[in-house]
């Protein structure tokens, strides 16, 4: 079976998708081919976001912002949307409700990646039971 092309929106393409984008390359590489888009792009991944995400081993360090607009319509088989805001360009998109962590704690971080790293996991079992 060909590669899901799977992306994830949140609004400054900073933290969220950034983080979703990441495990997804680590753990669902076999399934989908993951990128990540803001709504608003953020100048750069804060260091908070790479730092919690090399906890778990996870580098993302050659990740950066993109604005959702960079990708033409019907480029992705599915879209996320993590940004707690519509996306006219992909009105189909997953919905998945995380707290934006931007300003917030260490503990605010890892909340919020545990979090997606369970999202992305239950999206790839789904993927490959899809694929079977």
């Amino acid at each position: 079976m060909p590669l899901q092309r799977v992306l994830f929106v949140c609004v400054g393409n900073a933290c969220r998708s950034q983080m979703a984008e990441g495990f997804a390359h680590v753990y669902g590489n076999d399934v989908m081919a993951p990128h990540s888009a803001g709504l608003a792009p953020a100048m750069a991944v804060p260091e908070e976001t790479r730092q919690t995400m090399a906890e778990k081993d996870v580098d993302i360090s050659g990740q950066f912002p993109k604005p959702v607009n960079l990708f033409p319509r019907g480029h992705f088989d599915l879209v996320v949307n993590i940004s707690g805001y519509p996306i006219p360009r992909y009105p189909r998109a997953v919905e998945w409700k995380v707290s934006d962590p931007i300003g917030g704690s260490d503990e605010v971080y890892r909340a919020t990646r545990d979090q997606i790293e369970q999202l992305v996991m239950k999206l790839i079992l789904e993927l490959r039971r899809k694929n079977k």
